[in-house]
């Protein structure tokens, strides 16, 4: 499987060809931030996890950017950085919901043998290295509490 910036490169080009603009910027931001992660001097490799820490952070990055001018009536602005969040999930893997978290939280839970609420924490240190990434911490928050009954 081809890595994120093996991907982007060659979406970068096709981008380019079509003359997708909003791809463009959205390829872009993503193509400097893997550059900006190869070069920080911490000398951690870029895994698959860290690919999902950048890509999760552009789109943070983007979306209080959209609410500033949303809230500052610039639609033209608000909606660039709408397009660039789109391009931007395309390379982040499937969020986990429903039955999926349930039953990957289910098997955390066996694992830790959780019980009751008091081993919430014990889950949520698991679940949340685990499935980082693949789905949002508030969800597997509120399922954890929901299947330890509290």
């Amino acid at each position: 499987m081809p890595t994120l910036e093996e991907r982007v490169n060659k979406d970068l080009a096709a981008a380019m060809k079509a003359k997708d603009e909003a791809a463009l910027r959205g390829i872009r931001a993503i193509k400097s931030a893997i550059l900006l992660a190869k070069t920080d001097g911490s000398g951690r490799p870029i895994d698959e996890a860290r690919e999902i820490q950048i890509l999760q952070k552009l789109i943070k990055s983007r979306q209080d950017s959209y609410e500033i001018y949303v809230n500052n009536n610039r639609p033209d602005l608000a909606q660039k950085e709408a397009e660039e969040i789109e391009v931007i999930k395309r390379y982040l893997p499937a969020m986990l919901e429903g039955p999926e978290l349930e039953a990957a939280l289910r098997e955390i839970i066996a694992q830790t043998g959780a019980t009751s609420p008091k081993d919430m924490g014990k889950v949520m240190g698991v679940a949340t290295k685990k499935l980082a990434g693949k789905a949002e911490a508030r969800l597997i928050s509120e399922m954890v509490k929901q299947l330890l009954g509290a």
